[in-house]
């Protein structure tokens, strides 16, 4: 046999092997190749990627790869059902996400009222924005958020209350989406109060009795404007008569701060 002969039946054994389905499965793409080509996207999925580098592979999504297939790039709701989540339901999800790092998102292009689609993820806050009504709920998401998952100091727009208080000190008393209501721990000092209070801080200095001696909040408990009554920690010391004559302690006593009587 020549060696042209030999040539066409090496050529015919070579199209048979790899005909042969179980020899040819070989040939498919693995997860592992796709990095041969597309390293930004592997390296993206890496180091952001979330669940999309966890729970799935490149091939749970990209299920086909041209010139073997044109469904390249899959719909957000191949995984992602609009029944499943209100945000789901959001058209345009590569306007914040880009897929291979999903939770680094850009609002840039998201448009110019972007809280609408916030909310669909942060319903707390969208609650307590619209049960405590305030300047910040009337402003869009994006004026404290720049970006996903960033926030912006509150002093880099207020002004502190008092020269010595911090960006967390302001967390201690405000929430940022429901402002208004201020709660606070025990332990506020007294000159933040007083950076407000100016006259009640200094009678309350300058009075020696055991007034005096307590923190604001003692007295004004957790909440702002929680004003006590004075039985809570004095009961009626008097006696009956005096406190049916005189129900009001603020009669004789005139001030808490200073308990001055006449």
């Amino acid at each position: 046999m020549g060696k042209k002969w030999i040539s066409i039946v090496f050529a015919m054994l070579l199209v048979a092997i790899l005909a042969t389905p179980s020899l040819a499965a070989s040939s498919d793409l693995l997860a592992t190749d796709c990095i041969k080509c597309h390293t930004k996207a592997v390296e993206d999925i890496a180091t952001s990627g979330g669940l999309h580098q966890t729970a799935v592979s490149c091939l749970d999504c990209h299920v086909e790869h041209p010139p073997k297939g044109e469904n390249a790039i899959p719909q957000c709701a191949q995984c992602h059902a609009p029944g499943e989540k209100a945000h789901y339901q959001v058209a345009n999800c590569i306007t914040c996400h880009y897929p291979h790092r999903p939770l680094k998102m850009d609002l840039d292009d998201a448009g110019a009222e972007v809280k609408p689609v916030c909310l669909t993820c942060h319903d707390n806050e969208g609650q307590e924005m619209a049960s405590y009504p305030s300047k910040h709920a009337e402003l869009n998401c994006t004026e404290c958020h720049p970006q996903h998952a960033m926030f912006q100091d509150c002093l880099q727009c207020h002004e502190p209350h008092s020269s010595e208080m911090a960006y967390q000190d302001c967390l201690r008393c405000h929430k940022p989406h429901m402002p208004t209501v201020v709660k606070y721990d025990q332990e506020i000092p007294s000159p933040f109060c007083g950076s407000c209070h100016e006259n009640e801080l200094a009678t309350l200095a300058s009075n020696q009795t055991k007034h005096h001696e307590l923190l604001c909040v003692y007295c004004h408990k957790s909440q702002h404007k929680t004003v006590p009554e004075c039985v809570t920690c004095h009961g009626e010391p008097h006696g009956a008569g005096m406190h049916k004559k005189f129900p009001d302690c603020l009669t004789c006593h005139i001030d808490a701060h200073a308990l001055t009587s006449k």
